[in-house]
């Protein structure tokens, strides 16, 4: 709960320095009457309005678990990153035409100076609060503060490059450059727009994020116990901040209930220490069958039927099976 609340607390600054920033934009575009600077200013319009959804989605996603939503409210997050995309095509898609306007009714390029300034120091604050966004959002795990900083950034490297193209018109007086330089833009938000709306889709409709899967198999084939002897039907879920995990685990079959559950919660001790606190885990435990002795590394096992062959790694081909394996079965992989 600490952590959705200081999530919330890091998209109510961004928001707010959204509304700032966009208001410089503005007024630089009313002193220079660059369609460069109006397209960076109209990327701000949607760092605001996405804000505010950011805001309202955090809010909603540091709700704790109830009756009818018992996995949490963590999905609001995946919307809120969706609406984002969306908006931040929509901007291209506008830039394009106000590009497109600006040649049919011109009005000259003033005051570049003065204009050039004003977007400079958008870009830096943009960039200083986009990196602090995006090391919160990868820490609290937060796709909907990542997608903001990640935007904040993006507008950071447009503005960079409309700077530069306006810093070669001053040198130049090659005023055309300025259209030129609002379509490239554009069709980096589009594409940035695209990426940002691929990962939103991939969460809302529990894709597996295979970094993190392969980062949660080493971790486990690297420290896990010998009563731990195989690992299957592994399935990783992101709602939110939260991570739900569903496995199963197969231990000996001789292990009473309360020897059990110890061997559980070592392995969600294990997960913990690993990806923090914000964790559910639900394992089925299986008890070992004869065939399972040749992958089984408990020493002196009075029931063992058949001699220890070799350690099973664990790997991401064998652990998201639905199969329990032994010695054999792993030389087919």
């Amino acid at each position: 709960m600490q952590v959705s609340k200081q999530n919330f607390r890091v998209q109510l600054v961004i928001t707010v320095l959204s509304v700032v920033l966009f208001a410089a934009k503005i007024i630089a575009y009313y002193v220079t009457h660059s369609v460069a600077i109006l397209s960076d200013a109209l990327e701000s319009v949607v760092n605001v309005t996405a804000g505010f959804i950011g805001l309202y989605a955090l809010y909603i996603a540091a709700k704790p678990k109830d009756v009818e939503h018992p996995y949490g409210h963590g999905k609001a997050e995946f919307v809120s990153a969706a609406v984002e995309g969306t908006l931040i095509v929509a901007s291209g898609f506008l830039i394009i035409y106000q590009t497109v306007a600006s040649l049919i009714e011109h009005k000259p390029i003033e005051s570049l100076d003065t204009g050039i300034v004003l977007v400079v120091i958008t870009a830096i604050i943009n960039f200083i609060a986009g990196s602090i966004c995006i090391s919160v959002g990868k820490r609290n795990r937060s796709l909907a503060l990542q997608a903001s900083g990640k935007h904040l950034q993006i507008d950071t490297y447009s503005t960079i490059a409309i700077v530069a193209g306006l810093l070669v018109i001053v040198i130049t007086r090659f005023y055309w450059l300025d259209k030129v330089i609002a379509i490239i833009i554009s069709i980096i938000i589009l594409f940035n727009g695209y990426k940002i709306i691929r990962a939103s889709l991939a969460g809302i409709m529990d894709e597996a994020d295979m970094q993190l899967l392969k980062k949660f198999v080493l971790e486990l084939d690297k420290h896990k116990k010998d009563n731990w002897i195989d690992l299957h039907n592994l399935r990783v879920i992101k709602y939110g901040t939260t991570l739900h995990i569903d496995c199963h685990l197969t231990i000996p079959w001789y292990l009473n209930i309360h020897q059990a559950h110890e061997e559980i919660d070592a392995l969600e001790a294990l997960i913990i220490q690993t990806f923090g606190d914000a964790v559910e885990l639900f394992v089925h435990t299986d008890g070992c069958l004869p065939f399972s002795c040749s992958i089984c590394g408990v020493a002196n096992c009075k029931e063992r039927q058949h001699p220890f062959k070799r350690r099973l790694e664990w790997t991401l081909a064998n652990i998201l099976s639905n199969e329990k394996h032994n010695a054999g079965s792993m030389n087919n992989e």
